[in-house]
């Protein structure tokens, strides 16, 4: 209530706070952009269509509206700012709907169905109060509006029977997940191909794609979707996967005809997988994958402690198989731990024999040729599960002993490898970042970082980064002097990746509060992230940000911050879409605010205000606040000329409008706040 007598003593003050154009124009740009768009997603259509009819019919009215050149009355002012944030909030559902996951939006088809009938009853709101009278319409757009205020007070929830029955058959295939479909269950073949094609999922491509928006999903969801809604993304991960490896991949294999039989043939001279045969060598069973049958190049051992060619493994868990081929026993994590033992055994066994273990043994399928050239694959990086299996944990303490071994007194290239292999051991779990730390690896990674080597540093840099997510490493880390060290990549790394995960590592130890203030105190690490910031690509400018924002918290950090150049490099940064870290940007300026040099460099730039108020509009509710925190200092103790800008600019106030009836609870606050310090700018009589 407070706003709304604010906001009427500032209608009255003022009419230039409420351009009746500039809203209109807004209106008319907006429901145009939702209504006459061609694009139409696979599921959903028929609501989505549906609500862009209702729009084009508001359009229509705004049109009209503005073609009149009247004055609004201040009491539709209101109106049409709700319908503004109505319509709003449709775009960004059906752009989700466009270009998010198809299989998720099918599981949330009651939801998303409820969230297009709530926004067609608040449109139904807003017209019972809305005064057509005072309007100047032709009486064919008024019975339009009435016709279509008469339909959404009738409107009834409903979704879509065809749409649930095609959830309701793919929860059910998630279920059966573990099946095997390429030997069992052909009609469930042939239903995820219906179901599939029925979503726009036709072929390879579509399934990679799917997959893409599915893994961003669950990302999204990590943090506050639940244990539930992301384990059914994962399951849907390993449908498609399922999809892709046994229904498409054979279509598109079946031109290809034996032509890598020829190579098969050529490359196995030297080893005998028949048997059939005297002059060939015979393979040793315990060498072979139980799997494949082949001879193993890269032996590994999974959790029931099996050992297995890594290729294959690999392979069979990446189809969405979570149960040991050879032994049917659920795995309890998907690490992939090298057999070194076996290996050794193995790579003497060629010498003997003078066979190159290198060398190729087994044909290659286009679709395994695909998946050996792709990055996830080559980067071996396992789920991240904590181990329960004594064999696994013995498995990875002594693999971590060794490599350890390898760091203290290897050459450069055992070295490099060395670090590689921790850096990969690092990202599966946290009993792996606690043993290799008791393995007494942490010194040596924290020396190598200035070996001179561009690779050695980039692994050493990030097996220090993911040995830090485990907090007691966080302690270890500096404790052995890496600050320094880890500032040194981060400033003159040879590579963009080494000073991006540096910048990521100070992000992690400054989680510490103890830690802000001793990487803050050294002369050269805030300066290196600003550096960062400037020069760095889009990873590399996010790490730093957040790096920042985590220092900034420390207030002695903040005046270093804007003295290094960080401020015109954020307010920059704002704008960046290539960037995209809006948000970050926008916490580590309202965090530097809090210092007098922060809020004296701040109100220097002459774009900023503009650009916050676009982000009150557009902004992410995060980025919102922040943009709100920002307007409130700067208005305050001094800000005459910021109050004066935000006045003069016909969407800061019904943007602030906006927040203050439906944003977060911080936000209304806030932007309550702000309304009433403008009102009482605008309200004097001498200058605010």
């Amino acid at each position: 209530m407070a706003m709304d007598v604010a906001l009427s003593s500032m209608m009255a003050a003022s009419s230039s706070l409420f351009p009746s154009g500039s809203l209109l124009e807004s209106l008319i740009l907006l429901s145009n952009e939702v209504a006459f768009e061609e694009k139409a997603p696979f599921v959903h259509a028929k609501t989505i269509s549906t609500m862009r009819r209702r729009i084009k019919l508001l359009a229509f009215l705004f049109e009209e509206v503005q073609e009149s050149n009247s004055p609004l009355p201040p009491s539709s002012i209101l109106c049409l700012t709700e319908v503004f944030s109505v319509i709003r909030r449709v775009k960004i559902l059906t752009q989700s709907c466009e270009e998010g996951s198809c299989l998720w939006s099918l599981l949330q088809t009651e939801s998303i169905s409820n969230q297009f009938y709530q926004f067609v009853k608040e449109i139904g709101r807003v017209l019972d109060i809305l005064p057509l009278s005072l309007l100047k319409l032709t009486d064919d757009t008024r019975e339009q509006v009435e016709l279509l205020h008469s339909q959404a007070k009738r409107f009834e929830f409903s979704v879509n029977a065809r749409e649930v029955q095609r959830r309701d058959e793919l929860l059910q295939l998630m279920s059966n997940k573990e099946r095997n479909y390429k030997t069992k269950g052909l009609g469930e073949v042939g239903k995820i191909k219906e179901i599939f094609s029925s979503v726009g999922l036709r072929n390879m491509m579509d399934c990679d794609e799917e997959i893409t928006k599915l893994e961003a999903e669950g990302l999204k969801q990590a943090g506050t979707g639940g244990i539930i809604v992301v384990s059914n993304i994962n399951n849907l991960i390993s449908l498609v996967k399922h999809a892709k490896t046994v229904i498409f991949s054979k279509k598109e294999n079946e031109n290809d005809g034996g032509k890598y039989n020829l190579k098969f043939l050529h490359s196995n001279k030297h080893l005998d997988h028949s048997s059939s045969s005297n002059s060939l060598v015979q393979i040793p069973d315990d060498f072979r994958c139980p799997i494949s049958l082949d001879f193993m190049r890269d032996p590994v051992i999974i959790s029931s402690g099996h050992t297995y060619d890594r290729y294959s493994i690999a392979q069979w868990i990446d189809s969405g198989h979570h149960v040991c081929p050879k032994s049917n026993q659920r795995l309890i994590h998907m690490a992939l731990i090298p057999n070194y033992a076996l290996r050794s055994l193995m790579q003497q066994w060629c010498q003997e024999n003078n066979i190159n273990m290198n060398e190729p043994t087994k044909p290659y399928s286009s679709f395994e040729l695909e998946r050996s050239n792709s990055k996830r694959y080559l980067s071996e990086e396992p789920v991240d599960h904590i181990s329960a299996s004594k064999a696994a944990s013995d498995a990875i303490k002594m693999t971590a002993e060794f490599l350890v071994g390898k760091l203290a007194t290897g050459s450069p290239d055992i070295q490099r490898q060395a670090a590689y292999e921790l850096r990969l051991l690092a990202k599966t779990g946290m009993d792996n970042r606690r043993m290799i730390a008791e393995a007494g690896a942490i010194p040596f990674l924290v020396t190598l970082l200035k070996s001179g080597d561009p690779r050695i540093e980039e692994n050493a840099v990030t097996a220090l980064f993911n040995l830090a997510i485990f907090n007691n490493n966080k302690i270890l880390i500096v404790a052995a002097g890496a600050i320094d060290n880890i500032t040194h990549i981060l400033e003159s790394g040879k590579t963009m990746e080494a000073r991006e995960n540096a910048a990521a590592t100070i992000y992690s130890l400054t989680m510490v509060d103890e830690f802000k203030i001793t990487i803050g105190a050294s002369p050269k690490a805030i300066p290196a992230l600003v550096r960062l910031l400037k020069e760095g690509n889009s990873a590399g400018k996010r790490d730093a940000a957040t790096a920042l924002c985590n220092l900034a918290l420390y207030n002695a950090n903040k005046a270093c911050i804007v003295v290094s150049g960080a401020v015109p490099l954020l307010i920059e940064l704002l704008t960046d879409d290539k960037a995209g870290i809006t948000d970050d940007a926008l916490q580590a300026l309202s965090l530097v605010l809090g210092c007098s040099e922060g809020l004296q460099e701040i109100r220097k730039s002459r774009v900023l205000v503009s650009l916050l108020i676009d982000l009150l509009r557009f902004g992410s509710p995060k980025g919102k606040d922040s943009s709100l925190t920002l307007l409130l200092g700067l208005c305050k103790d001094g800000g005459e000329e910021v109050a004066r800008r935000l006045l003069i600019n016909p969407r800061s106030i019904p943007s602030l409008q906006s927040l203050a009836a439906d944003g977060s609870l911080k936000a209304r606050r806030k932007a309550d706040a702000l309304l009433r310090l403008l009102n009482r700018c605008c309200s004097q009589s001498q200058p605010c």
